[in-house]
């Protein structure tokens, strides 16, 4: 992917997003009764996000931003063909506008199309799609792998214990992984050795715990200085794998998403760090988006940069940017944000490590 003008500040993007809002529902530009419906579909349940945090999180800004407006929602079960069926659905239901976070971003291009065809655009959200996508909402994918690739490097060096790294890549039919995977290997290119890399089918933690399993059988536990776990759920696998091959203490392994059991895992010691990624900040940018493009309006009202598809050239984007979360930073960044309360990360088995991090309630 290239992009342009990219790390945008996500303050920015907040005060860009009030703006153009105001107007939705109001008797000056919808009459006060012109609300219309918001498709939103999304990946997979393994993923806790999707349904813990985007669902909700849309639905709240699109009511508040526009209270004549509603959500329909489905979810593709991680089944390409599934969502296609969906967006087919929920075009023929009349609705004005798609948020899709497509399972797979290559066999989405044909719905995205026939959507184009039908008049209904569509926002790429999280992940970019190709097709004729009219915007896209995400954060900044390499610096999601940048960050991931550092903070390895510096528990490495810290442990000092080699440079030999294992590299747990999402599932390959998501345009985010080579997104992430790029953004790593830019930091940690010439820097360590990987000796395996996986794709992780439907980011499963399952598929996960097979990959470094084998990992293990072929290296040993011991030669593995670090592991590039492309997200949450991946990690979820590769600690389980660490787990039943007898390992205490397992090398850095990284994540994203700030699942609340990788924050657990993070304060117990057997995750190193993940990548924070304000949900509330993308799902307002999602439906400022789309809602400027269900009343007829172009992205470029709200977009703050641009970026190429494999398929089209300069897509109207938002990028928001992403946070680096080890132990030391929970606090002031999960716990000051809202997003978990520390009775929710400090179960009694963690109350200890809490007590050390000055995690208290």
């Amino acid at each position: 992917m290239r992009t342009r003008t990219l790390h945008v500040a996500a303050a920015f993007v907040a005060g860009l997003l009030t703006v153009p809002l105001a107007a939705c529902g109001s008797d000056e530009r919808t009459g006060g009764s012109d609300g219309f419906t918001v498709g939103l579909l999304l990946p997979n349940r393994v993923t806790p996000r999707w349904e813990q945090a985007d669902k909700p999180l849309i639905e709240k800004h699109v009511e508040r931003q526009c209270p004549e407006c509603r959500v329909e929602y489905a979810n593709a079960d991680a089944d390409a063909a599934r969502q296609r069926d969906q967006v087919t659905s929920m075009i023929t239901k009349g609705v004005k506008v798609l948020v899709l976070d497509p399972a797979d971003s290559k066999a989405l291009r044909s719905s995205i199309q026939e959507a184009r065809r039908a008049g209904v655009p569509v926002v790429a959200y999280d992940r970019l799609a190709e097709g004729p996508v009219s915007g896209f909402v995400s954060f900044d994918g390499a610096r999601v792998g940048r960050l991931q690739g550092e903070a390895l490097l510096t528990a490495m060096k810290a442990r000092g214990a080699g440079r030999t790294v294992v590299m747990m890549n999402g599932d390959p039919s998501s345009a985010n992984a080579g997104w992430f995977r790029s953004g790593a290997l830019s930091v940690l290119a010439g820097e360590v050795t990987v000796a395996r890399s996986y794709d992780t089918a439907g980011w499963s933690p399952e598929s996960a715990h097979a990959n470094m399993s084998a990992a293990i059988s072929a290296l040993g536990a011991d030669r593995i200085s670090g592991v590039l776990a492309a997200n949450d759920a991946i990690a979820a696998g590769v600690v389980s794998a660490f787990r039943k091959a007898g390992v205490d203490k397992p090398p850095p392994i990284t994540g994203q998403d700030a699942d609340l059991e990788a924050v657990r895992r993070i304060v117990a010691g057997e995750q190193y760090m993940t990548v924070y990624k304000p949900f509330e900040k993308e799902a307002e940018a999602a439906a400022a988006m789309a809602l400027a493009l269900g009343r007829g309006e172009s992205a470029e009202d709200v977009a703050t940069t641009a970026i190429d598809s494999a398929t089209r050239r300069d897509i109207p984007a938002i990028l928001l940017t992403p946070t680096e979360v080890t132990a030391r930073d929970v606090e002031g960044t999960l716990v000051r944000d809202g997003v978990y309360t520390v009775g929710q990360i400090c179960l009694p088995e963690l109350r200890a490590a809490c007590d050390r991090l000055g995690l208290t309630r």
